[in-house]
């Protein structure tokens, strides 16, 4: 990736490392932290959805019980900084319907899809990767809502804040890979397949745009084409995610 050049001849993963924590939220408390920053982002930031639906101040929906969830967080601070989840289309036996597919199915291209031949217990749908605005702005921004915390972080630091949308996407393929759901779909904002080609991750468009917590549209990656053409400062990154997650993954499923 051309803006993230590694920092102190660290390499990205080390940088990474060194600032952030990866997870995979294995407990009803880190679960809750999921929610939160989902709660402050989609809620209260880009008001995607309605506050009042949301009086615990976590935002949560009928898909999350059934999904396997990733929380990154801010060593210095223990800020929860961003998450993501997978939902799965067969979980204990079940065939879900995957949110794009709910909620978006307008903007699907069906005879595309069709056409690549997927089976359905592989297929899943990383979603609700959302990234705190407080680690997506400048220091001495978004002070207020952690009171006396100090958030003046040093410019080295900062520089890996344009790692952490890229690391939680990387954490979901993690857990494609672990979970053998490597037909991956997503919808997506403009900017992400776009910051993922240039890590040479490249994501096959499955239809038209469409408005559903901005404008988004559905793509569809496997697992296998996302590790075998990732850079590869980009796979030592995804290498250590995937090492984070794995131990717990293989206690909790």
């Amino acid at each position: 990736m051309d803006d993230e050049q590694p920092v102190n001849n660290l390499t990205l993963a080390e940088s990474f490392r060194k600032y952030f924590f990866v997870e995979l939220a294995h407990t009803p408390e880190m679960k809750q932290k999921v929610y939160n920053i989902r709660y402050h982002v989609y809620c209260k930031e880009f008001e995607y959805e309605p506050i009042e639906c949301c009086p615990d101040e976590m935002e949560k929906d009928e898909f999350d019980d059934v999904s396997l969830h990733c929380l990154i967080t801010h060593k210095a601070t223990a800020i929860p900084a961003a998450c993501v989840r997978l939902v799965p289309t067969g979980l204990q036996g079940q065939n879900l319907q995957l949110p794009f597919e709910k909620y978006c199915a307008e903007s699907l291209d069906v005879e595309l899809i069709k056409q690549l031949g997927l089976e359905r217990h592989k297929e899943c749908e990383i979603s609700r990767l959302a990234v705190d605005g407080v680690f997506r702005k400048r220091s001495g921004e978004a002070l207020t809502r952690f009171g006396d915390v100090n958030l003046k972080f040093s410019k080295e630091e900062e520089r890996t804040f344009l790692l952490i949308a890229v690391a939680a996407f990387l954490a979901a393929t993690a857990l494609t890979e672990l979970s053998g759901r490597t037909n991956v779909f997503a919808m997506m904002e403009p900017f992400l397949p776009r910051l993922l080609k240039r890590s040479g991750i490249i994501f096959q468009r499955v239809g038209k745009d469409i408005d559903y917590h901005g404008i988004r549209a559905p793509y569809f990656i496997t697992t296998q084409s996302a590790l075998d053409n990732m850079r590869p400062e980009l796979l030592e990154l995804y290498q250590w995610i995937h090492q984070q997650i794995e131990d717990f993954y293989t206690l909790s499923y």
